[in-house]
Protein backbone atom coordinates (compact mmCIF):
# COMPACT_ATOMS: atom_id res chain seq x y z
CA UNK A 1 0.00 0.00 0.00
CA UNK A 2 1.18 3.09 -1.22
CA UNK A 3 2.27 5.45 1.84
CA UNK A 4 3.44 9.18 2.21
CA UNK A 5 7.45 9.63 2.16
CA UNK A 6 9.22 12.94 3.94
CA UNK A 7 7.41 15.45 1.86
CA UNK A 8 4.04 13.91 1.98
CA UNK A 9 3.99 12.55 -1.10
CA UNK A 10 1.96 9.84 -2.11
CA UNK A 11 4.41 7.27 -4.26
CA UNK A 12 3.19 3.71 -5.48
CA UNK A 13 4.86 0.53 -4.45
CA UNK A 14 4.61 -2.88 -5.23
CA UNK A 15 3.39 -5.12 -3.31
CA UNK A 16 5.29 -7.04 -0.66
CA UNK A 17 4.72 -10.02 -2.75
CA UNK A 18 5.86 -8.86 -6.00
CA UNK A 19 9.18 -6.25 -4.47
CA UNK A 20 12.30 -7.85 -5.30
CA UNK A 21 14.14 -5.69 -3.01
CA UNK A 22 14.18 -7.52 -0.24
CA UNK A 23 16.97 -9.78 0.98
CA UNK A 24 16.10 -13.49 1.00
CA UNK A 25 14.82 -16.49 -1.12
CA UNK A 26 12.04 -15.31 -3.64
CA UNK A 27 9.26 -17.09 -4.40
CA UNK A 28 6.74 -16.51 -7.43
CA UNK A 29 3.34 -15.85 -6.21
CA UNK A 30 0.85 -19.34 -7.31
CA UNK A 31 -0.86 -19.56 -10.31
CA UNK A 32 -3.85 -20.07 -8.21
CA UNK A 33 -4.15 -16.82 -7.52
CA UNK A 34 -6.05 -15.91 -10.79
CA UNK A 35 -8.81 -17.99 -9.31
CA UNK A 36 -9.46 -14.88 -7.05
CA UNK A 37 -10.07 -12.72 -9.63
CA UNK A 38 -12.20 -15.44 -12.04
CA UNK A 39 -14.65 -15.36 -8.83
CA UNK A 40 -14.82 -11.30 -8.44
CA UNK A 41 -15.59 -11.02 -12.63
CA UNK A 42 -18.04 -14.02 -12.39
CA UNK A 43 -20.27 -12.26 -9.58
CA UNK A 44 -20.02 -9.20 -10.89
CA UNK A 45 -21.33 -10.71 -14.44
CA UNK A 46 -23.78 -12.36 -13.18
CA UNK A 47 -25.77 -9.33 -10.82
CA UNK A 48 -25.24 -6.71 -13.48
CA UNK A 49 -26.76 -9.26 -16.43
CA UNK A 50 -29.38 -10.50 -13.51
CA UNK A 51 -30.32 -6.98 -12.44
CA UNK A 52 -30.60 -6.34 -15.92
CA UNK A 53 -33.01 -8.60 -17.16
CA UNK A 54 -34.86 -8.40 -13.90
CA UNK A 55 -35.70 -4.62 -14.55
CA UNK A 56 -36.38 -5.20 -18.27
CA UNK A 57 -36.93 -2.16 -20.86
CA UNK A 58 -38.00 0.61 -18.26
CA UNK A 59 -34.38 0.84 -16.47
CA UNK A 60 -32.23 3.77 -17.52
CA UNK A 61 -29.05 2.60 -16.57
CA UNK A 62 -29.50 -1.53 -16.36
CA UNK A 63 -29.92 -1.77 -20.22
CA UNK A 64 -29.29 -4.71 -22.35
CA UNK A 65 -26.04 -3.29 -23.10
CA UNK A 66 -25.17 -3.98 -19.37
CA UNK A 67 -26.82 -7.30 -19.80
CA UNK A 68 -24.03 -7.99 -22.88
CA UNK A 69 -21.59 -6.48 -20.78
CA UNK A 70 -22.83 -8.72 -17.82
CA UNK A 71 -22.77 -12.15 -19.96
CA UNK A 72 -19.02 -11.61 -21.56
CA UNK A 73 -17.58 -10.26 -17.85
CA UNK A 74 -19.13 -13.62 -16.63
CA UNK A 75 -17.48 -15.73 -19.26
CA UNK A 76 -13.85 -14.00 -18.27
CA UNK A 77 -14.86 -15.18 -14.92
CA UNK A 78 -14.98 -18.52 -15.86
CA UNK A 79 -12.03 -18.64 -18.09
CA UNK A 80 -9.56 -17.06 -15.41
CA UNK A 81 -10.50 -19.64 -12.67
CA UNK A 82 -10.53 -22.67 -14.79
CA UNK A 83 -7.10 -21.51 -15.58
CA UNK A 84 -6.18 -20.74 -12.63
CA UNK A 85 -4.44 -24.09 -12.02
CA UNK A 86 -2.07 -24.74 -8.75
CA UNK A 87 1.61 -25.00 -9.49
CA UNK A 88 2.88 -28.43 -9.10
CA UNK A 89 6.81 -27.74 -10.03
CA UNK A 90 7.83 -24.67 -8.11
CA UNK A 91 10.61 -22.94 -9.66
CA UNK A 92 13.19 -24.68 -7.23
CA UNK A 93 12.27 -27.55 -8.87
CA UNK A 94 12.29 -26.59 -12.35
CA UNK A 95 15.93 -25.74 -12.03
CA UNK A 96 16.68 -29.16 -10.88
CA UNK A 97 14.64 -30.76 -13.97
CA UNK A 98 16.40 -28.24 -16.07
CA UNK A 99 19.81 -29.46 -14.76
CA UNK A 100 18.39 -32.50 -15.43
CA UNK A 101 17.81 -32.33 -18.86
CA UNK A 102 20.56 -30.65 -20.45
CA UNK A 103 23.63 -32.58 -20.13
CA UNK A 104 26.32 -30.73 -18.82
CA UNK A 105 27.02 -29.36 -15.52
CA UNK A 106 25.80 -25.75 -14.97
CA UNK A 107 26.63 -22.42 -12.96
CA UNK A 108 24.53 -20.13 -13.27
CA UNK A 109 21.16 -20.08 -13.66
CA UNK A 110 17.63 -18.41 -13.77
CA UNK A 111 13.82 -19.42 -14.28
CA UNK A 112 11.08 -17.59 -15.46
CA UNK A 113 7.25 -17.96 -15.60
CA UNK A 114 5.58 -17.96 -18.88
CA UNK A 115 1.74 -19.44 -20.17
CA UNK A 116 0.79 -20.76 -23.50
CA UNK A 117 -1.78 -22.18 -25.37
CA UNK A 118 -5.56 -21.61 -25.08
CA UNK A 119 -5.64 -22.59 -21.68
CA UNK A 120 -3.05 -20.42 -20.58
CA UNK A 121 -0.90 -23.34 -19.19
CA UNK A 122 1.89 -22.13 -16.49
CA UNK A 123 5.44 -22.73 -17.88
CA UNK A 124 8.41 -22.45 -16.31
CA UNK A 125 11.88 -20.66 -18.75
CA UNK A 126 14.98 -21.84 -17.71
CA UNK A 127 18.14 -20.72 -18.75
CA UNK A 128 21.32 -22.24 -17.51
CA UNK A 129 25.13 -21.88 -18.57
CA UNK A 130 27.84 -24.12 -18.19
CA UNK A 131 29.98 -23.98 -15.02
CA UNK A 132 33.23 -23.02 -17.11
CA UNK A 133 34.44 -19.42 -16.24
CA UNK A 134 33.26 -17.93 -18.35
CA UNK A 135 30.62 -19.94 -19.18
CA UNK A 136 30.90 -21.77 -22.68
CA UNK A 137 27.42 -23.32 -23.11
CA UNK A 138 24.54 -21.89 -22.81
CA UNK A 139 20.59 -23.81 -22.70
CA UNK A 140 16.73 -22.91 -22.59
CA UNK A 141 14.60 -25.67 -20.98
CA UNK A 142 10.66 -25.40 -20.99
CA UNK A 143 9.52 -26.87 -17.74
CA UNK A 144 5.86 -27.85 -17.55
CA UNK A 145 4.44 -26.33 -13.94
CA UNK A 146 1.83 -28.67 -14.02
CA UNK A 147 3.41 -31.51 -14.08
CA UNK A 148 7.13 -31.00 -14.26
CA UNK A 149 7.84 -32.78 -17.32
CA UNK A 150 10.42 -31.29 -19.83
CA UNK A 151 8.59 -30.04 -22.80
CA UNK A 152 11.55 -28.29 -25.43
CA UNK A 153 15.48 -28.07 -25.47
CA UNK A 154 17.76 -26.04 -26.75
CA UNK A 155 21.63 -25.98 -25.97
CA UNK A 156 24.18 -23.27 -28.05
CA UNK A 157 27.75 -22.37 -27.79
CA UNK A 158 27.83 -19.26 -25.69
CA UNK A 159 28.11 -16.55 -27.87
CA UNK A 160 27.86 -13.33 -25.36
CA UNK A 161 31.42 -11.91 -24.03
CA UNK A 162 31.57 -12.52 -20.28
CA UNK A 163 33.93 -11.23 -17.93
CA UNK A 164 36.16 -13.83 -15.73
CA UNK A 165 35.19 -13.58 -12.22
CA UNK A 166 37.81 -16.00 -10.62
CA UNK A 167 41.02 -14.73 -10.16
CA UNK A 168 44.37 -16.39 -11.17
CA UNK A 169 46.13 -17.03 -8.04
CA UNK A 170 49.40 -17.40 -10.07
CA UNK A 171 48.44 -14.04 -11.40
CA UNK A 172 47.43 -11.88 -8.60
CA UNK A 173 50.87 -13.14 -6.80
CA UNK A 174 53.12 -11.95 -9.72
CA UNK A 175 51.07 -8.63 -9.66
CA UNK A 176 51.61 -8.48 -6.09
CA UNK A 177 55.49 -9.24 -6.63
CA UNK A 178 55.41 -6.30 -9.54
CA UNK A 179 55.55 -3.61 -7.18
CA UNK A 180 57.93 -4.97 -4.69
CA UNK A 181 60.53 -5.26 -7.78
CA UNK A 182 59.95 -1.83 -9.09
CA UNK A 183 60.66 -0.41 -5.61
CA UNK A 184 63.97 -2.52 -4.88
CA UNK A 185 65.16 -1.31 -8.49
CA UNK A 186 64.40 2.47 -7.77
CA UNK A 187 66.28 1.66 -4.13
CA UNK A 188 69.25 0.55 -5.95
CA UNK A 189 69.37 3.65 -8.38
CA UNK A 190 68.86 6.06 -5.40
CA UNK A 191 71.92 3.80 -3.45
CA UNK A 192 73.96 4.40 -6.72
CA UNK A 193 73.28 7.93 -7.19
CA UNK A 194 74.70 8.87 -3.00
CA UNK A 195 77.69 6.41 -3.67
CA UNK A 196 78.42 8.10 -7.01
CA UNK A 197 78.46 11.86 -5.00
CA UNK A 198 80.16 10.03 -2.04
CA UNK A 199 83.41 9.57 -4.01
CA UNK A 200 83.31 11.96 -7.04
CA UNK A 201 87.05 13.37 -6.75
CA UNK A 202 87.49 17.17 -5.74
CA UNK A 203 88.28 19.96 -8.35
CA UNK A 204 89.92 21.87 -6.24
CA UNK A 205 93.52 22.30 -6.28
Amino acid sequence: MAEPDELGEVRDELPEDLDRGFVGAYKFPDNSRRKITGALCFAVGVWAATAALALGDDAVLLNTGVATGGVLLALAGIYQFAAGRRFAVNENEALVAAVADVGFAVGHASAQLGWRGWMSRPTWRVLVYSAEDPPDTRGLVMVDALNGAVLERWVEDNPETWIETASDPDAADEDEAAPDEEEAAADEDQAGIETSATTAPSDRG
